[in-house]
This record gives C-alpha cells, sequence and structure tokens, in this order.
C-alpha cells in the first residue's frame, strides 16, 4: 500500500489523500487496491504482465460499448518509474464478491451463474472485432490453435507418466488438435477464472474482470471453466448458454488438460510441494476432462451442442 500512495502521490496526485486498501483475494497477474469508494489500482506482478495495461486501454472502452455484463472502465494509466518500473492502471470500482472468494466460502456455481457466465462469453463473441488484437504472444497465445502448446503437453506426459492416464490424454489432445476455429476471428477473454468474475450478494453475475490478455480469435480458450470450477447440471447450462459447437468444445478440452498437465508436471518436479491440494486439484481436472471425452461421442451422435457461434 505504501508504493501505491507514493505512485499517486507522483503521479496523480488529486487521488494521493484517497483511503488505500488491498483486496481481499489477489490475482496472480496484478496486485489490485481498492482506491477511496470508487477506483481501484492494479499493479501488473511482474514484467510480463505489463502489456496487458495497454491492451486493456485500448480494447475496454471498444467492449464496454457492446456488452451488458459490467466491466472494467479506463481511468487513468501510470507510467513506468523509479518506484515501480511497470505501468499501472487506474480503474473504476466495480461493486460485487469475487467468484474466487466465493468459493473458497464453498458457494458453487449454480445453474444460473453457469448461464449467466456462458451468456456473457455469447455477448462477448458478438461484440464487433474491428481493432481487436488478434490472439498471438500478448495473450500467451490464448486464442490461438492449442496446438501452440503441443510441446508442453508432450513433456508433461513424459514426467507424468505412471501418475496420469497418458492414452487417455493423449486421444483427448489428439481431438484437441483436429479441428480449428472454421469462422471469422471472434473476441476471446482469455482468463475466464473465479478471480475475473464478479457476483452479487444473490449470487448472479455482475461484472468481469482483466482483460490483459484478451483478443480476437478462437473462443474454446474461454470455456475451461467447465472442467475447474463447474459441476453436475450446471454444466449443461453454461455449455447451452455459451453456444459452441463439439468441436470448440474438444478444442476446449485440450486447453484444460495442457493447464493441468503441465501445472502438476512442475509441481512434481518441486523439491518441496506447498500442499497436497494443489496437485490433486489437477489430477481431478485431468479425470474430468478424460470424463467428459469418454462421453462426447454420444452427445456428437445426438447432435446436442451444435449451436452456432
Amino acid at each position: 500500500m505504501d508504493l501505491v500512495r507514493r505512485l499517486l502521490r507522483e503521479q496523480m496526485p488529486q487521488w494521493a489523500e484517497l483511503p488505500v486498501v488491498a483486496v481481499d483475494q489477489q490475482g496472480h497477474d496484478n496486485r489490485t487496491f481498492r482506491l477511496g469508494d470508487h477506483l481501484t489500482v492494479r499493479l501488473p506482478s511482474h514484467q510480463r504482465y505489463a502489456a496487458g495495461i495497454a491492451e486493456e486501454e485500448a480494447v475496454l472502452p471498444l467492449l464496454g460499448r457492446h456488452l451488458r455484463t459490467s466491466i472494467p472502465e479506463v481511468v487513468a494509466t501510470g507510467r513506468p518509474s523509479e518506484a515501480f518500473g511497470i505501468p499501472f492502471a487506474v480503474r473504476r470500482w466495480l461493486p460485487g464478491t469475487s467468484l474466487d472468494a466465493a468459493t473458497a466460502a464453498n458457494i458453487a456455481i449454480d445453474e444460473r451463474l453457469a448461464a449467466d457466465v456462458g451468456g456473457f462469453l455469447r455477448q462477448l463473441r458478438a461484440a464487433p472485432t474491428e481493432g481487436g488484437p488478434a490472439g498471438g504472444k500478448h495473450s500467451f497465445f490464448r486464442g490461438c490453435h492449442p496446438s501452440a502448446y503441443g510441446h508442453e503437453v508432450q513433456l508433461a506426459l513424459q514426467r507424468l507418466a505412471g501418475a496420469v492416464d497418458v492414452a487417455g490424454c493423449e486421444r483427448v489432445w489428439a481431438r484437441a488438435i483436429a479441428t480449428a476455429w472454421p469462422h471469422p476471428p471472434v473476441w476471446f477473454h482469455g482468463d475466464v477464472a473465479p478471480g475475473n468474475l464478479l457476483i452479487d450478494d444473490d449470487g448472479a453475475l455482475t461484472a468481469v474482470i482483466d482483460f490483459g490478455t484478451c483478443g480476437v480469435g478462437d473462443p474454446a480458450c474461454d470455456l475451461v471453466l467447465m472442467w475447474t470450477h463447474v459441476d453436475g447440471n450446471a454444466q449443461q447450462h453454461f455449455r447451452e448458454a455459451a453456444g459452441l459447437d463439439d468441436d470448440t468444445w474438444a478444442r476446449a478440452r485440450g486447453w484444460a488438460l495442457w493447464k493441468a498437465l503441465i501445472t502438476l508436471a512442475e509441481l512434481r518436479w518441486l523439491d518441496e510441494q506447498p500442499s497436497r491440494a494443489q496437485p490433486e486439484a489437477q489430477l481431478r481436472i485431468i479425470d474430468r476432462v478424460l470424463a467428459d471425452a469418454a462421453a462426447a461421442p454420444r452427445r456428437w451422435s445426438s447432435g446436442s451442442g451444435s449451436a452456432s457461434s
């Protein structure tokens, strides 16, 4: 908080006397602080996330005109300085509780919230793409074909032999990379994670934040929540609300599998694991992906899930 106060005094003195409070649930890419009653300050946690500040500054005004769901509003951007060598952002405060905090309190993603998130993704895809950056290095290849990470999947499976169903994972991965997005590029968020979804006291989606890795391309990367946090009947509500075809869901399974595999492989190679919960969580995601893939042929043959983009 002292750093935030110093940056404000140096660059934005009009807000230097406002109270600064760290938010309870911090993300991986940014550190976020509430500034007074109506603003937030976001500091990238590493230089590799700095590009997201300029990207948000460019795309948030474009998207805000076309989305019913609230998204951050650009207020100001701070420049790199001696105190903090990375740009930082001031945004309008958005009310709500992060889904991260809600799930920590054992509040599950119910059918309505799953539909809300899927509906937001449909809204996002419908927004005009003019001026949107193509997926690539800036988005950590979200929005690109999942084969961009094929080498990482192969290496992870070599390291995890005996710990996961390698043959099953290879089948899921082969299916994921067998197709490509056949339509014009559409908007993707790039990080549809609980920490970036805000809900109200009734559990309805109120806002989506952190567009630092968004762009235009293949929206499959935005569906990973299906296997990480959506359970039971809520899965079908999410799938139907998102409205995408089976091939896109197959690529989405590839994205979920890639992330779980590389995270699990890294944890297994660490000398000290911070907790057993982390590898168990990744194994659970892999099991869910494999089970969903096994059930998928029945869905394809019945024709469900073939809604257009």
